[in-house]
């Protein structure tokens, strides 16, 4: 029974007169950058996290980049952020004429360990990215704990945390800003490109707009120097539409997890794997289902095999990436974010898969590990 990573088509599928609508709308008006459909999404997406202020952008990364930018974060500056992030996170901060600095996970939550960010804080820190890692919400209280002793800003990149939970509160709507991708594969994804920056700083998101916008708020004039960043029109129709079944995804990504504990503890509890762990303070949305075995490349390609499709979230730390030689990592550095990218591997999670597809994935990773014991003797 082949099992897709993800099912873009089931979900389309399951919205498609909502989404055929919203489409045609823009092809009637032709408004096809920015618009109507975008500002739409923008307050319902404000709304929906709990934010003053929503600005749709381009992508997750060019969100992060012009979030710092807004803020005053460039040149001669420093920006910690996690070593086990997607490359973005880091990137973002380069982008914008920053330096990133690197701290090492949290080996249970893979999401920033709080008690490094202090060990790294110079004069030039001006600011602290806490990743909310696979759906998962960092944990925030402690972040900011050590921010606010050290004057520094908080940007969240929620870019796999669409709806999480901190202790009732959704990501994003706490720190100075929250960035949002909306890549096709997230748990809210666009038809393509998209990302958005929530803030309650109303001039920050005036600045916003701008640097989206080549530097402009009125045609042909331009007060600085931006970027051409911006939201196209089907994308935040689209959007819209996807919003309203945010929830009820999350809930039912919520609910194969569930399940995918339950068929894998005998496993878990044998000490084959290791689970995805939820934080008591969080109310995880499952962007991955994350496990962790000794046996990963191997078990990979069993898997593969049996026609289930798998991902790693991440093979090669940040640090460790050649961009980034300069920094002078070298192995050893950062030992947690390095031991996860020997061992994660990212089962098949969306919104739309089946109770049987649910029990073929477990069946195959049990046959792999019993294959694997019987061969040993």
């Amino acid at each position: 029974m082949p099992v897709p990573f993800v099912d873009l088509q089931a979900q389309y599928r399951s919205i498609k007169a909502e989404v055929d609508a919203a489409i045609q709308r823009v092809l009637d008006t032709s408004a096809f950058i920015l618009g109507r459909e975008v500002e739409a999404f923008e307050r319902a997406f404000a709304e929906y996290v709990g934010a003053g202020e929503c600005v749709g952008v381009s992508n997750g990364t060019a969100a992060i980049q012009l979030a710092l930018q807004a803020c005053g974060v460039g040149p001669g500056d420093e920006v910690i952020v996690p070593a086990n992030t997607f490359f973005a996170t880091a990137e973002a901060v380069s982008t914008a004429g920053a330096t990133p600095v690197f701290v090492d996970c949290d080996p249970v939550t893979y999401n920033l360990d709080p008690n490094k960010i202090e060990e790294v804080i110079t004069e030039r820190t001006r600011a602290v990215i806490p990743v909310h890692l696979y759906g998962q919400p960092a944990d925030l209280d402690a972040v900011f704990e050590a921010a606010e002793r050290h004057n520094l800003l908080v940007f969240e990149d929620a870019a796999q945390a669409h709806g999480a939970r901190y202790k009732g509160g959704r990501v994003g709507a706490r720190g100075v800003a929250g960035c949002f991708s909306f890549y096709p594969g997230k748990n809210l994804g666009a038809y393509g490109e998209g990302g958005a920056v929530v803030t309650d700083d109303a001039e920050g998101a005036r600045r916003l707009r701008m640097l989206r916008d080549h530097g402009s708020e009125q045609k042909y004039r331009h007060e600085l120097v931006g970027y051409n960043f911006r939201l196209e029109g089907i994308q935040g129709a689209v959007l819209n539409v996807k919003l309203k079944h945010l929830d009820d995804w999350n809930a039912l990504r919520r609910q194969h997890a569930a399940r995918y504990r339950e068929l894998l503890a005998p496993l878990a509890d044998s000490g084959a794997l290791a689970l995805p762990f939820e934080a008591d303070y969080a109310e995880h949305v499952y962007h991955l289902f994350v496990i962790q075995t000794e046996e990963r490349d191997s078990l990979q390609r069993y898997l593969s095999a049996a026609g289930v499709q798998t991902g790693i979230h991440y093979p090669v730390p940040v640090h460790l990436q050649p961009a980034y030689a300069a920094l002078s990592h070298r192995e050893g550095d950062f030992p947690n974010a390095e031991a996860q990218a020997q061992r994660v591997l990212s089962l098949p999670m969306f919104a739309e898969l089946n109770g049987h597809q649910l029990k073929y994935v477990a069946d195959a990773l049990a046959d792999f590990y019993a294959e694997a014991a019987a061969a040993a003797g």
